[in-house]
Protein backbone atom coordinates (compact mmCIF):
# COMPACT_ATOMS: atom_id res chain seq x y z
CA UNK A 1 0.00 0.00 0.00
CA UNK A 2 1.31 3.62 -0.97
CA UNK A 3 1.90 5.77 2.17
CA UNK A 4 1.49 9.08 2.22
CA UNK A 5 2.74 11.65 5.02
CA UNK A 6 0.51 14.55 4.32
CA UNK A 7 -0.75 16.77 1.63
CA UNK A 8 2.16 18.81 0.93
CA UNK A 9 0.48 22.02 -1.41
CA UNK A 10 -2.09 23.07 -3.38
CA UNK A 11 -1.71 24.73 -6.52
CA UNK A 12 -4.13 27.89 -7.68
CA UNK A 13 -3.64 29.26 -10.92
CA UNK A 14 -5.58 32.54 -10.67
CA UNK A 15 -6.97 35.20 -13.70
CA UNK A 16 -5.24 38.50 -11.92
CA UNK A 17 -2.33 37.60 -10.07
CA UNK A 18 -1.66 41.11 -8.14
CA UNK A 19 -5.68 40.51 -6.73
CA UNK A 20 -5.16 36.85 -5.73
CA UNK A 21 -1.91 38.04 -4.29
CA UNK A 22 -3.62 40.42 -1.71
CA UNK A 23 -6.35 38.20 -1.09
CA UNK A 24 -4.15 35.40 0.19
CA UNK A 25 -1.51 37.22 1.51
CA UNK A 26 -3.43 40.06 3.25
CA UNK A 27 -6.67 39.57 3.23
CA UNK A 28 -6.48 35.90 4.24
CA UNK A 29 -3.42 36.16 6.21
CA UNK A 30 -1.27 33.21 4.28
CA UNK A 31 2.37 34.24 4.66
CA UNK A 32 4.25 34.90 1.49
CA UNK A 33 7.50 32.44 1.12
CA UNK A 34 8.82 32.90 -1.83
CA UNK A 35 7.38 34.74 -4.65
CA UNK A 36 9.34 34.05 -8.31
CA UNK A 37 8.76 35.58 -11.98
CA UNK A 38 9.57 32.57 -14.90
CA UNK A 39 9.95 34.38 -17.92
CA UNK A 40 10.18 31.47 -20.18
CA UNK A 41 6.25 30.82 -19.10
CA UNK A 42 5.30 34.58 -18.30
CA UNK A 43 4.39 33.35 -15.11
CA UNK A 44 4.70 33.86 -11.63
CA UNK A 45 4.38 31.30 -8.61
CA UNK A 46 3.57 32.48 -5.01
CA UNK A 47 4.44 30.58 -2.28
CA UNK A 48 2.15 30.83 0.51
CA UNK A 49 2.27 29.10 4.35
CA UNK A 50 -0.95 28.33 5.97
CA UNK A 51 -0.63 27.90 9.73
CA UNK A 52 2.83 26.67 9.71
CA UNK A 53 1.42 23.41 7.97
CA UNK A 54 0.37 23.09 4.58
CA UNK A 55 1.76 25.43 1.22
CA UNK A 56 -0.41 27.26 -1.29
CA UNK A 57 1.16 27.82 -4.67
CA UNK A 58 -0.70 30.45 -6.79
CA UNK A 59 0.20 30.50 -10.27
CA UNK A 60 -0.42 33.12 -13.19
CA UNK A 61 -0.27 32.16 -16.60
CA UNK A 62 -1.66 34.13 -19.46
CA UNK A 63 -5.21 33.95 -20.10
CA UNK A 64 -6.18 30.38 -18.08
CA UNK A 65 -9.71 29.14 -19.07
CA UNK A 66 -11.97 29.72 -16.58
CA UNK A 67 -12.90 26.57 -14.32
CA UNK A 68 -16.67 25.53 -13.71
CA UNK A 69 -17.48 25.00 -10.13
CA UNK A 70 -21.37 25.88 -9.82
CA UNK A 71 -23.36 24.33 -11.12
CA UNK A 72 -21.12 21.07 -8.72
CA UNK A 73 -18.64 20.10 -11.52
CA UNK A 74 -16.75 17.08 -11.64
CA UNK A 75 -13.22 17.28 -9.45
CA UNK A 76 -11.96 19.31 -6.61
CA UNK A 77 -15.16 21.03 -4.69
CA UNK A 78 -13.01 23.25 -2.66
CA UNK A 79 -10.77 24.22 0.14
CA UNK A 80 -11.69 24.21 3.64
CA UNK A 81 -9.93 25.92 6.27
CA UNK A 82 -10.28 25.87 10.11
CA UNK A 83 -10.71 28.60 12.32
CA UNK A 84 -11.16 29.12 16.04
CA UNK A 85 -13.81 31.84 15.94
CA UNK A 86 -16.50 31.49 13.08
CA UNK A 87 -17.69 34.62 13.54
CA UNK A 88 -14.47 36.72 13.93
CA UNK A 89 -13.54 35.16 10.78
CA UNK A 90 -16.81 36.27 9.08
CA UNK A 91 -16.35 39.69 10.42
CA UNK A 92 -12.64 40.05 8.85
CA UNK A 93 -13.50 38.81 5.84
CA UNK A 94 -16.93 41.08 5.29
CA UNK A 95 -15.06 43.82 6.63
CA UNK A 96 -12.61 43.82 3.47
CA UNK A 97 -15.65 43.45 1.26
CA UNK A 98 -15.88 39.73 0.98
CA UNK A 99 -19.44 38.20 1.04
CA UNK A 100 -19.66 34.82 2.89
CA UNK A 101 -23.08 32.48 2.99
CA UNK A 102 -24.99 31.94 6.01
CA UNK A 103 -23.39 29.76 8.36
CA UNK A 104 -24.76 26.18 8.46
CA UNK A 105 -24.34 23.50 11.13
CA UNK A 106 -22.51 20.18 9.73
CA UNK A 107 -24.91 17.42 10.72
CA UNK A 108 -22.50 15.11 11.44
CA UNK A 109 -20.26 16.90 13.75
CA UNK A 110 -22.10 19.87 14.73
CA UNK A 111 -19.87 21.77 13.83
CA UNK A 112 -20.14 25.45 12.20
CA UNK A 113 -19.04 26.36 8.68
CA UNK A 114 -19.66 28.73 6.17
CA UNK A 115 -18.68 29.30 2.09
CA UNK A 116 -17.28 32.34 0.37
CA UNK A 117 -15.03 32.74 -3.18
CA UNK A 118 -11.61 33.98 -3.87
CA UNK A 119 -11.61 36.81 -6.48
CA UNK A 120 -11.92 34.11 -9.20
CA UNK A 121 -14.90 32.28 -7.53
CA UNK A 122 -12.74 29.35 -6.50
CA UNK A 123 -14.85 28.31 -3.39
CA UNK A 124 -13.30 28.45 -0.22
CA UNK A 125 -14.71 27.44 3.27
CA UNK A 126 -14.52 28.57 7.00
CA UNK A 127 -14.94 25.33 9.21
CA UNK A 128 -15.30 26.13 13.14
CA UNK A 129 -12.47 24.29 15.07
Amino acid sequence: MLKLNRVHHIAIICSDYQKSKHFYSEILGFKILLEVYREERQSYKLDLEVGDQYQIELFSFPEPPARPSRPEAAGLRHLAFEVDDIDEAIDSLQANGITTEPIRIDEFTGKRFTFFADPDGLPLELYEK
